[in-house]
Order: structure tokens, then sequence, then C-alpha cells
């Protein structure tokens, strides 16, 4: 009998999510793609992480595409998930449909996950009610339709288990670990600054959650499962983490990225930023209020599951104080907070615990329901409504990211000494350094022949009867390995725009330009495994010991 209610409300819960998150992606059926902040360096990774696919690179570190075709090392620092996921499905569907269909997934990825996660905790109609709420809470509607956010929103589809590994750890449910280990790994390889957020968030919920039991036994638990996903995150962690010197990663909190200057109705003298804080900013007031209302309402849940109301009701707390100026201090001083830029991403939490609290109202939950539900259309129609619809962007973008010419870059992820605003995007693949001026125009002394010239592969012959000075359309960034008839060389960087440079003597010379893979890479890929492996084995040895 209990198997055949579970099988119900599975099969209700697929149904009603899948509904709902087709509702959210229907208006690009008919309007084009949702264009909002981060469309462009989304799909441009997804159509580059293709391209590279096609090359027999798995794993791409550099994108060779960006900065007009000068590249940069994109792919060590953002997350892989997202970026993999959007490849693949650009590989089967046309570009024009791939973010409709990625949103759609992240949407229902993201009901099911609350859905398997809260199913213990409350009854089917209501773990079903919780699961919708999460789907399409406004702050998804936000990411979706004002932000075009997808690795954010990915990272939301893990975010539910990292709650219920927490819980887990409560009750010394040794045995569930690996959920919050894989569940924390997953929210790191799809989004660092919901990685930031969940890592804070685990560590409150850690310390409630001891307060509750009256032990530090969850601490434990809880702090070896995150080690564990760590581990299992490293080989892109320990990179990030090691190479960042060699980018200009401080362009990433610096001026309106700074997190003081994005709390709640903060203004600045950019027309443009106060409008979009001010439509965040209402995004955030009415999941606030919507919260309020249902913790009011849900009261109750505090006796059944006192542990779960007040991890959840600390948790909302929180994240309401980190959007005030109250809290800059926070900001300032706790540990890689303040790369999260922009306060409201906390918004990702108090979309989990409004889901919760308001599938947990008491009195009259259909109507109290069917309110909320109200709200959150009203809510995403206002969304929709006030959002940039462009069908022809996609099309331009394919065709900028499969040309030499390439696309835009990412600020924050150029190699130190770069001048992006001084790359020419006319400049040749390989070209000469006046000696006087800097300028780097086409070759007149030496004659270039190119043989191949892949993303981490680059090989060419140069011709000359004098010294010359040569500067490859490649930005300089210590992985490059350059090597001249087999002699490996430093190659240096120009002084005006930071493009890979090296001096020829007369004659004829074989030159081949290799993205070496660096220690850090080899030490981030090994922690990976040997926890994969300890992870794996400990799953293992539990699955037969429950057979037994």
């Amino acid at each position: 009998m209990n198997d055949q209610i579970e099988n119900s409300s599975a099969f209700a819960l697929l149904y009603l999510v899948a509904l709902t998150a087709a509702a959210i992606v229907a208006p690009m059926c008919f309007l084009g793609n949702a264009s909002g902040h981060d469309f462009q360096p989304h799909l441009a990774s997804w159509i580059e992480v293709t391209n590279q696919w096609h090359e027999g690179i798995l794993v791409p570190r550099w994108a060779a595409g960006a900065n007009y075709g000068f590249g940069e090392p994109r792919f060590i620092f953002y997350p892989p998930l997202s970026a993999f996921i959007g490849a693949a499905l650009g590989l089967v569907l046309p570009w024009k449909v791939v973010p409709g269909i990625y949103v759609w997934l992240c949407v229902t990825g993201a009901g099911v996950a609350l859905w398997l996660s809260v199913r213990e905790w409350l009854s089917p109609a209501r773990a079903i009610a919780a699961a919708l709420f999460f789907a399409a809470n406004p702050y998804h509607l936000a990411l979706i339709y004002y932000r075009s956010a997808y690795a954010e929103l990915l990272a939301s589809v893990f975010f539910p288990f990292v709650v219920a590994g927490v819980l887990s750890a409560m009750r010394g449910q040794w045995s569930r670990s690996p959920v919050l280990a894989v569940a924390f790994a997953a929210v790191w390889l799809s989004n660092a600054p919901a990685a930031v957020v969940t890592t804070y968030s685990i560590a409150l919920m850690l310390a409630v959650g001891c307060v509750a039991v009256r032990s530090v036994r969850p601490l434990v638990t809880g702090a070896v499962s995150m080690i564990a996903g760590l581990g299992l995150a490293a080989f892109y962690l320990v990179p990030a983490w090691w190479e960042q010197r060699w980018i200009q990663i401080a362009e990433a909190v610096s001026t309106t990225y700074n997190p003081e200057h994005n709390f709640l109705f903060t203004r600045a003298n950019e027309a443009e930023f106060n409008q979009f804080n001010w439509k965040i900013s209402a995004v955030a007031v009415t999941l606030i209020a919507l919260i309020a209302i249902a913790v009011a309402f849900s009261r109750h849940l505090r006796r059944q599951r006192s542990e779960l109301w007040w991890m959840l009701l600390t948790l909302s707390i929180l994240a309401v104080l980190l959007l005030l100026p109250v809290s800059a201090v926070v900001w300032r001083y706790l540990p890689e907070l303040r790369f999260l830029q922009f306060p409201w991403r906390w918004l990702l939490v108090l979309g989990f615990t409004f889901a919760i609290f308001a599938a947990a109202v008491k009195n009259r939950p259909a109507i109290a329901w069917l309110s909320f539900a109200i709200v959150v259309a009203a809510c995403a129609m206002t969304i929709a409504g006030d959002t940039s619809w462009d069908s022809e962007d996609v099309p331009a973008l394919v065709a900028d990211a499969q040309d030499v010419r390439g696309y835009e870059g990412i600020e924050g992820f150029q190699p130190k000494g770069v001048n992006v605003d001084e790359l020419d995007e006319e400049n040749p693949l390989v070209g000469e350094v006046d000696p006087d001026s800097g300028d780097i125009d086409s070759p007149d002394t030496a004659k270039i022949e190119v043989k191949s010239w892949g993303t981490e592969e680059k090989n060419f012959v140069v011709r000359t009867d004098e010294p010359v000075r040569l500067a490859v359309r490649l930005l300089h960034y210590p992985a490059w390995e350059l090597s001249v008839d087999g002699k490996r060389i430093e190659p240096e960087a120009t002084t005006q725009t930071g493009q890979l440079a090296f001096n020829v003597t007369p004659g004829s010379h074989q030159v081949e330009l290799h993205f070496r893979r660096t220690r850090d890479r080899l030490i981030g890929g090994f922690i990976s495994l040997v926890t994969a492996l300890a992870v794996g084995i400990f799953v293992a040895r539990k699955v037969i010991h429950r057979r037994r």
C-alpha cells in the first residue's frame, strides 16, 4: 500500500513539476530567448566546449575564442558542470532551443530534488507542494529571465540534497554522509558563488544541529562529508585556487561588483545599475514577505520537526540580514564571501526555505497554497514582461564563437598584464612587433606559414633574413609552453596588450605552442581520484552490509 502511494506521488510530482517548468519556458517559444546579463558568457562557453570536444579535448581549460580570438583560461576558473550540460545539449539540438531546454531541465530537476529530499519530513501532498514552490520560486524566475544565470540555476538542483545531508548528519546517519559529500561537490562544480553560499549555510545548519541535539556529532559528520565533497571537486578547485594569482581576479569584486554596492535598494551613479538593483530588490522583498507569512502559519512544524524548523528559520534570518547594509562588516572580513559580488545571491537559500514553510502551512493548506501560487504567478508575469527577449542573438553568437575572430571575454579571467581595450581584433594569427612603437601589425620582415592552429596546440614556421620580434594572437599565460626548433624558450608579454611574444634570429624556425598540464591540475586530479575511490569503497561496504 505504501509503495502504491509512493509511486502515485512520484508520478504526480513529475507531471506537475514538468508542467510548471514548461510554463516557465513557454514564453521563449514565442518571444525568443530571455537575454539576461549572463546569457552571452554561458552560451559562448557551451559552444566553445562543443568545438573543443570535436578537437578531442574532453575537459577544456583554455577558451580559445574568448577576447575575440586571443583566448582566456576561462574553464580553469569557471565550474564545468553547466558548460558540459549545455554543450551536450548543443550536440543534439539546434542552438536556438538549447537555453530553453536547459532551463526546463534545471527547473524540473530542482523540483524533483526537493521532493526527494523532503518526502521523509512532509506528507505526500505537502512534499509535492514544496517541490512546486521551489521550482517556480521568484528567485528562480529572476535567474532565468533577468540574469540568464544558468550555472547558478543548476546549483539549486543540488542544494536540497545538501540540506537533506545535513539533517542526516544531525541524526548521526553515517551511511548517508556520501549524499552530503556528492551534493556539496556538485554545487561547487556548478557555480562558485552558490557554493560559497552553500558552504556558509552548511556551517550554520550544523551549528544549529549541534545545539538541537546537544552534541558535536553532527559537526564531525558534516565536516567529514564537506571535506570529502571538496576532495571530489579538487580537480577543479585546486587549479582555480592556485592559478588565480595569474589572472585579474580582483576585477571581479571591483566598483559596482563589490558586495557593499549591491545591498537591497542601493543606489549608484549608473542608471542601469539602479534599475536592476530595484528589480532584484523587489523580488527579494516579495520572497521575504512570503516567507514571513508562511512561517506564521506553519508554526506547528516546530513541534513536529523542531530541528528542521529552527535550522530553516535561522538560515532565513541570516540570509535576510546579509541582504542589508547592516551586514557590511561581515562581507568585508569573512573568507571568500566578497567574491559573491551580490548579496542577493542569498536568495537561493530563501527560495528553498520559502518552499518548505509554504508547504507546511497547517490551516486550510489548499487555500494558502493557491494564494501563494497566485502571488508567484503574478511575480512571474511581472518579471517576464520586463525581460529583454531576443531571437537573433543566438545565431550571431554561434557565428562569432565558430569564427577565428571570437567573442567577448569574462572580466576578471584575463591574465595579468593584459589590457583588453588595447587588443586589435584585426591582428593576424602571428604579427610583427614594431621595435620603436611596440605596435603589432602583419609580418613585413618575416614570412609565416601556419601548419595548425588548434585550441591547445599551435604550430607555424617562421622565415626571416633578420632578427624580428613576433606576437601571437594569444594572451600570455604561464601554462603556455613555447618551443623554437625543439628548444623550449620563455615567452614574454607585450607591453601594451599582454600578448604572448618572443624573438627569433635570422633563418627558418619551427615554432610550437602547447598548453601544458600544470602541476596543480595533476595534484587536483589525483585528490579527486583518491577521494572518489574512498567514497566508492564506503558506499560499496554499506551496500554489502545491508544485503547481508
